[in-house]
């Protein structure tokens, strides 16, 4: 499997049809769907399978999908393809009622697909499109009933700060027409009021606007501010967080871009203490936590190197930066599979490579709106990298 032979799964023009023979062979994990049931209530056409054909089939259908071109058109087409590809692993049975779940499929879907498309070498801003859409798709469902207590114009806002809002709708109201339920009507009609809301808000295409990026930063972490009012922001450390898979370039770009200022380490501290990888990591993260605080009392400057590879762990570190008035710069790094894979083994780690692959299952890249900047860093990779 290759970047090219997934890009061309796409149908290429109007009254094209998509091969799912040819999808399966590119996907193998695709053939478990058509094994895998579901709740009868909200999918009476049958098992995964038929429904994912019946979404791809009012993919086409689409206006939006028949009007994009290239990559977008390929976003709308792999999200459709793929928007249930880890049902099969979160299927649960109530041995009671026999009712039918897949509690987090959504999110652990995305976390699948973006190794899958790592590997295959599809490019950074596609695989990431494809990806965020997958990990939101059942959201604008339920945008005005949300289990959060969240907003439909709160939810419209944040992802548009993540997304397009007009590719995720698509792909939305795909899902919602390739099945049999009885509040199917219902539904479409809550996704038209949700594109009428987010147009009228001026988040429809296009991110929000907003007064500041720390007003912006502070209203996604749910503060209670209007938008188009700047926020104050009282005076802290200024933060680099680096995020990125072991190997990826960290250590490198702080000798290139932060060698005077203070950085906390979780390796560090775990090589001051003597520990390997895995080794009392609670130990190391205290000592490196410690340091960081004793920074931020300072209003000291300073980059904060780690993986931070889930929005869990990662969402750690922040609650505690911005706890501090941190202005916070996110600094994710990658780089190819083969390039990663091939530095992990020559340099000098106790992370063996069987952990770095499992490391990728919990591997959620950073979204624009975690803090005040956020930047990509993507190498394509060389060879001697």
């Amino acid at each position: 499997m290759n970047d090219i032979t997934i890009r061309a799964l796409c149908p290429a023009g109007a009254g094209d049809d998509y091969d799912w023979a040819a999808c399966c062979e590119a996907f193998p994990r695709l053939h478990a769907l058509e094994i895998t049931p579901q709740s009868p209530r909200y999918h009476a056409e049958g098992n995964v399978g038929i429904h994912t054909r019946m979404v791809l089939d009012a993919l086409l259908g689409c206006d939006h999908f028949q009007a994009a071109r290239g990559a977008q058109r390929e976003t709308l087409f792999l999200a459709a393809l793929l928007h249930d590809l880890c049902k099969p692993e979160t299927t649960v049975i109530d041995p009671v009622t026999g009712d039918i779940g897949q509690p987090g499929h959504s999110r652990r879907g995305a976390v699948d697909v973006r190794a899958l498309l790592w590997r295959a070498g599809v490019p950074f801003e596609l695989r990431e499109a494809v990806c965020r859409i997958i990990a939101v798709h059942q959201v604008p469902f339920f945008a005005f009933d949300s289990r959060r207590g969240e907003s439909p114009e709160f939810i419209a806002r944040r992802l548009s700060w993540s997304l397009h809002l007009p590719d995720l709708m698509c792909v939305a109201r795909a899902d919602m027409r390739g099945r049999l339920c009885a509040d199917q009507q219902a539904r479409l009609d809550d996704l038209a009021l949700f594109e009428q809301l987010a147009r009228e808000d001026g988040c429809w295409g296009t991110p929000r606007v907003a007064a500041s990026a720390h007003t912006r930063l502070m209203y996604a972490r749910g503060a209670a501010v209007h938008l188009d009012t700047p926020l104050f922001q009282a005076p802290g450390s200024q933060v680099t967080v680096l995020c990125g898979l072991p190997a990826s370039g960290k250590d490198s770009w702080v000798a290139r871009h932060a060698s005077d200022v203070e950085v906390v380490s979780f390796d560090d501290a775990k090589a001051e203490l003597g520990l390997k990888h895995g080794e009392n990591d609670g130990l190391a993260a205290h000592r490196a936590v410690d340091k960081a605080k004793a920074l931020l009392r300072r209003r000291e400057p300073f980059v904060w190197n780690a993986t931070h590879l889930s929005e869990q762990m990662r969402g750690k570190t922040l609650d505690l930066l911005y706890a501090y008035d941190a202005q916070v710069r996110l600094v994710y790094l990658e780089v190819p599979s083969d390039t990663l894979f091939r530095r992990n083994a020559r340099r000098d780690t106790t992370l063996r490579q069987q952990d770095l692959a499992r490391m990728l299952h919990r591997w959620e890249v950073p979204l624009p709106w975690e803090a005040h900047e956020v930047s990509y860093q993507v190498a394509s990779g060389r060879p001697g990298d």
